[in-house]
């Protein structure tokens, strides 16, 4: 059995989150974790520091827009992600389905039948093809000539129902708005694009998980992915009986990375999450990257999830921007060694120099 420090361990560098594990570029940081919630597009670039060694904005928006390398879309649990563009159309044929029908609910209260979903569609592919790359206002437009109404949530509800059939993916960013292009004009299919049956993707999609998030539960894929429980057991047996992963108890860690059980704690390792981050909603329970009783200053309600201070994968406390980015601010949930305090100043530092400020102070209450 593992103990809960090595489990926070074991998770915390698998997710390039401890004992010095960065990646090199913002596409490698992406292929090591999978998935990098998206929903705010300032916290997925800060995502993809936090776990990246000398990443910039600059590196990022390239990976996006020059080497097309990842791409922002509605993946698991039908939530903003970014992910690996070599992957995007394998999720989304396993995944999209489902997501359409948990949507269907919604489409009706919003009077957005299939017929009208299929109009709009077929609009949105031939706006972009024509005029994209454009925005969300810029789509709304076009969609009011088809009789949807600009206010409300049916525009939003139209430009994701294409982005889950494999119409458009998000684009370049334009100043400060993210834009939407034709999938298959800005990801070609290539070589690797290949079809699997259901079993096999989920199995697949399992081991990526395990790979990323390990040690890790059957009930902590079905959480992260949004499949049914069915299909994830099924998967999860297939790994095992492959010799894919390797159970301890209710936990499975991915063969290949055995020897990690028996490595010794690096150095101290603090980095600063930013909101949502998938660290924090990766698995099904929080009590081993949050104590108990502070997870209320993380999780406050509302579907909030803020940035999180943490040190070899233990969150001490909560951060936030200040000042138009230039001032880190950070609520730690108990006092501070000056070990931990020299470390958070550092990655405050790395913060606001990422936001584009040269770094200012660091404040931390005690």
């Amino acid at each position: 059995m593992l103990d809960r420090e090595s489990v926070r361990g074991l998770r915390a560098r698998a997710q390039a989150l401890a004992d010095g594990v960065r990646e090199a570029s913002a596409a490698a940081v992406v292929r090591r974790v999978f998935a990098i919630q998206a929903q705010d597009a300032m916290a997925a670039d800060l995502g993809i520091r936090v776990r990246g060694r000398d990443i910039t904005g600059a590196g990022i928006r390239a990976a996006y827009e020059d080497e097309r390398s990842i791409v922002r879309g509605w993946f698991m649990r039908g939530t903003l992600h970014t992910i690996a563009s070599s992957d995007a159309r394998r999720v989304l044929r396993l995944l999209a389905p489902r997501i359409l029908a948990a949507t269907s609910r919604r489409y009706h209260q919003l009077g957005l039948d299939d017929d009208l979903r299929q109009r709009c569609d077929r609009l949105i592919r031939r706006v972009l093809a024509t005029h994209g790359p454009l925005t969300r206002p810029e789509l709304t437009e076009h969609l009011a000539t088809v009789g949807v109404q600009p206010d409300g949530q049916a525009p939003f509800h139209l430009i994701r129902h294409a982005a889950l059939t494999g119409v458009l993916c998000h684009g370049p960013r334009r100043g400060e708005k993210a834009t939407y292009v034709l999938l298959d004009d800005w990801l070609p299919a290539g070589a690797g694009d290949s079809r699997r049956e259901e079993d096999t993707a989920v199995a697949e999609l399992a081991r990526r998980y395990v790979r990323a998030h390990a040690p890790v539960g059957v009930d902590d894929f079905a959480t992260w992915s949004g499949l049914p429980a069915t299909l994830a057991r099924r998967a999860w047996k297939t790994l095992a009986q492959t010799g894919s992963i390797t159970e301890y108890g209710a936990l499975s860690v991915p063969t290949e990375r055995m020897e990690e059980l028996r490595d010794s704690p690096g150095t101290l390792d603090v980095r600063m999450l930013p909101a949502y981050d998938n660290y924090l909603v990766g698995y099904r329970g929080r009590e081993l990257s949050v104590p108990a009783a502070h997870q209320g200053r993380v999780w406050p309600g509302g579907g909030i999830i803020r940035p999180t201070v943490v040190a070899d994968g233990l969150a001490i406390g909560t951060w936030a921007r200040r000042d138009a980015g230039r001032v880190v601010q950070v609520d730690a949930f108990e006092p501070l060694s000056s070990q931990i305090q020299a470390l958070v100043d550092a990655e405050a530092s790395a913060v606001t120099a990422f936001c584009g400020h040269p770094p200012e102070r660091a404040g931390a209450s005690r």
